[in-house]
């Protein structure tokens, strides 16, 4: 009976043993890092306080960029929302998807060749059968939300839950009235999990940031989460918090905007992304969650581009560098300005190694974080290419050289800069240096034939 007593004994005391060091490698195992994306819209490189904005205050992002790194060479994919998008899902350009180009129209519209054709197929959109960040990191075990817009499809085969969001609350496409939810031909495209909802009368920054919150609010922290929050603002149509009407802006009146309303609009943005933070803060999960913010493209004339030439939908600087901000403690240098070369794609590569999640095939994006932990910049080169209607903007860039090529019918102009003498683009170097314009010719043609999509 005594040796039967002492061999329990001992068991129980090598039960005790092993449970507690399973315990302590669980409590010292690196937990998969929370990630917040928020994507503003239309939003310009001169439109924040830490990028130079007088008059626009900015102070939540200006701390998230005091308190993680801010990006000097930061580029969207495209200089419109839906290629832009595409690329950030997928991790790879655009053009490998086909149709996704240019930004789809008012009421599911494909505006250049290849989306016609697609959505004579009701194939104008982001296919499910892409592998995406959300459902890539839902498989891996994330909880996963959007609340936004989503703007890579109308049809449901299209939706955010198609692509491993669990909730979604969602605009189908580029923009709609800010308290009507609709767009300027009446279509009302504001929806729940695929279903249509009403919410008149909430204005839009408000119901993302609300929407946002109460994900935050109800996640028990079981598991890591991915909460994306692209706002609309501050695309068009151009309303305040304080701007509601009786019933929804005239057509007309969409493009419509001031100065005044933007900044507020901006603004208003900004304090959502404050209550967002502060409620990391709250849960005390700040220290465990990557925190990324960028814009998907330069801004409209009413923005500032600040130093670049051009606007959203063309390839000159304006139109394409953004302003961006990464945060994630103990991982990331805090007050950090990095100048290395990234596009929006590169979050999804970036956002994929810090889980620990394999992507099922090669991206085209970088993992930009260890050479910002090194301080160091990649060389690298880049493209870009933009369609709608008949005309198409081209760019490259290679290091400090870059060269835009833009069609519009049967007139074609091309550019050659230097970015370090010239970062305003003024000075076409073309006919100084036709063996580098020679050179990024050859290197785009290449990069062509090598992303054309199947579709």
């Amino acid at each position: 009976m005594n040796r039967r007593l002492g061999l329990l004994l001992g068991l129980f005391v090598l039960w005790a043993v092993e449970g507690f060091h399973f315990a302590r490698a669980e409590e010292t195992a690196p937990r998969q890092p929370n990630v917040l994306l928020i994507v503003a819209d239309d939003l310009g490189y001169g439109d924040l306080g830490c990028y130079g904005a007088q008059h626009i205050r900015t102070p939540h992002l200006d701390r998230l960029a005091a308190q993680g790194v801010r990006f000097t060479d930061f580029y969207a994919n495209a200089p419109e929302c839906t290629p832009t998008r595409t690329a950030l899902m997928t991790g790879r350009y655009q053009q490998r998807v086909g149709g996704l180009e240019c930004a789809i129209g008012f009421g599911n519209v494909g505006r250049y060749d290849d989306a016609v054709r697609l959505q004579k197929q009701d194939e104008l959109g982001l296919p499910a059968t892409e592998p995406t960040l959300p459902q890539l990191l839902h498989r891996a075990g994330y909880a996963t939300a959007l609340a936004g817009k989503w703007h890579l499809g109308y049809l449901d085969k299209f939706s955010p839950l198609q692509h491993g969001f669990q909730r979604a609350l969602y605009i189908l496409g580029g923009g709609v009235d800010y308290f009507y939810h609709c767009e300027p031909n009446g279509l009302h495209t504001l929806r729940f999990n695929e279903r249509p909802i009403h919410r008149d009368g909430q204005y839009m920054t408000h119901l993302i940031t609300q929407e946002a919150l109460a994900f935050l609010r109800r996640h028990d922290g079981s598991r890591p989460f991915f909460l994306y929050v692209p706002y609309t603002a501050p695309h068009f149509p151009y309303q305040g918090p304080n701007d509601r009407r009786s019933g929804p802006l005239p057509p007309e009146e969409f493009t419509r905007g001031d100065y005044a309303t933007y900044r507020v609009m901006i603004e208003e943005m900004d304090r959502g992304i404050g209550q967002l933070l502060a409620e990391l803060d709250r849960r005390r999960w700040r220290e465990n969650t990557l925190v990324i913010f960028f814009s998907d493209n330069g801004p409209t004339p009413l923005g500032s581009a600040g130093p670049f030439r051009g606007h959203k939908g063309g390839t000159f600087e304006g139109g394409i560098r953004v302003p961006a901000i990464v945060r994630w403690p103990g991982h990331l240098p805090e007050g950090t300005v990095t100048r290395q070369v990234t596009l929006s794609m590169d979050l999804t590569a970036s956002v994929l190694a810090a889980t620990g999640v394999k992507p099922p095939r090669p991206l085209d994006g970088l993992d930009v974080f260890p050479l910002i932990r090194q301080g160091s910049n990649r060389p690298r080169t880049v493209f870009w290419r933009q369609r709608r209607g008949q005309r198409t903007w081209w760019a490259v860039r290679q290091g400090a050289w870059k060269y835009v090529r833009r069609r519009d019918g049967e007139r074609q102009q091309e550019f050659l800069f230097h970015l370090e003498q010239d970062p305003g683009e003024a000075w076409n170097r073309l006919h100084q240096r036709p063996e580098v314009a020679t050179r990024l010719r050859r290197l785009l043609a290449e990069w062509e034939r090598r992303v054309r999509s199947p579709r």
